[in-house]
């Protein structure tokens, strides 16, 4: 099959050369302008030497994302080998088996699918669409998914910001099956349920798996403080670990009523876990006497979410990472993150060092980690790299 060819200017083929995903509009020598927006392209040199196969765009900055760094065929076969690739790797970090049955499935550039994200959750698969080029490219992947895991289901949330830059609207519905009431699954052991069109994201925050499971190292006889709590699946891991008891906060009703679900699917008493809805930036202005938690928990949603919000994003981090960790007792564990890709880990460290020292305190760094190995970081596409946590150890002398 012959696709239309994309030349690059002299001297603009390094990134692609380097297996780069992207490809911008100021990299091009040839007019675009009779491609029709989301159609398969070839990427070539300027001398005309194809470099890559991939999804055109004439809304956005990158007007090509590339699926493949050859002269490809994106057809059925392709996508269908492409997500069975993803499958196997899944399983060869692990996912999959009876302890963890809730797992991303497909990430994206990193698993060479731009503008796909595919979560499966038991035998529910949820997935995301944000490029035109993949939503031309969608009964592919919902057969290929049919074929290779005949799930009970397939929801689909492309709720995303990035469908308007592309010129689509938000979807939620089902493509395949029948939706259960419940879609529950499991995470190193524990129980948890997900609302595919109601939730946050796909309906769970599957990439914080190895920053909870470091809460239950450090949890047991602990009063904890979770801000931004969703669901609770933090807080279950602390309780199940000995944590006397857990305070959630979040402005949602609907994420506070969740947490007590959670709670109930893992045989928690109802005791234990207290929820409070509120703002929380205005939540931690308030004045305090003595900390009183054992353990700090912030994991808030992406404050900064393009370049521009960086200065803004990095003053909002700073406010509540240094209003959360006063919360926390001498000797107390204060764990933050941030999903900002924007927000390199090096910057987040200062950032809460800064907060340290203006609360009178020290900080030892006890545990970093990112995000799970099932959202994996593609050298060759740097942008996959976005979630950092810290574990620290509070010291007030």
């Amino acid at each position: 099959m012959e696709y239309p060819i994309l030349k690059l200017k002299p001297g603009k083929e390094v990134s692609i050369k380097y297996r780069h995903p992207w490809v911008f509009s100021g990299a091009l020598e040839s007019s675009e302008e009779k491609i029709i927006h989301g159609s398969l392209v070839h990427v070539a040199d300027s001398q005309g030497n194809i470099l890559g196969t991939g999804t055109f765009s004439n809304k956005s900055m990158i007007t090509v994302r590339v699926f493949d760094f050859s002269d490809a065929v994106i057809d059925r076969k392709w996508i269908h080998d492409k997500i069975k690739h993803s499958a196997d790797y899944r399983k060869f970090l692990g996912y999959g088996s009876d302890d963890t049955t809730g797992y991303r499935l497909v990430f994206g550039e990193s698993d060479s699918l731009p503008g796909l994200i595919v979560d499966k959750y038991g035998d529910a698969l949820v997935l995301q669409i944000s490029t035109k080029g993949m939503e031309l490219l969608k009964n592919h992947v919902v057969e290929s998914l049919t074929k290779l895991f005949s799930p009970s289901v397939i929801i689909e949330n492309s709720d995303l910001a990035t469908r308007n830059e592309e010129g689509m609207q938000a979807v939620k519905g089902i493509l395949y099956g029948k939706n259960e009431d419940d879609i529950t699954f499991k995470e190193n052991g524990y129980k948890f349920f997900c609302d595919p069109l109601e939730g946050q994201k796909t309906g769970y925050f599957l990439d914080q798996k190895d920053l909870r499971s470091a809460v239950g190292k450090y949890a047991e006889g602990k009063k904890v403080l979770n801000l931004f709590s969703y669901t609770g699946a933090t807080s279950v891991y602390a309780l199940k670990n000995g944590a006397k008891s857990v305070m959630n906060i979040d402005g949602s009703d609907l994420a506070l009523e969740g947490c007590a679900k959670n709670a109930k699917l893992n045989k928690i008493a109802a005791t234990k876990v207290k929820t409070e809805k509120a703002d929380i930036f205005a939540w931690l202005g308030r004045p305090i006497h003595e900390p009183e938690y054992d353990m700090v928990i912030s994991d808030p949603p992406a404050i900064i979410k393009t370049r521009g919000d960086i200065e803004s994003g990095k003053k909002a981090y700073h406010f509540l990472n240094r209003a959360a960790m006063r919360l926390v007792k001498d000797g107390g564990i204060f764990v933050t993150s941030s999903c900002s890709h924007y927000l390199s880990p090096s910057e987040l460290r200062m950032i809460i060092h800064r907060g340290a020292v203006q609360n009178n305190m020290t900080l030892r760094i006890i545990g970093e980690y990112t995000q799970s190995s099932d959202h994996p970081v593609a050298l060759n596409f740097p942008e996959s790299a976005y979630l950092k946590s810290f574990v620290c150890l509070v010291e007030r002398r």
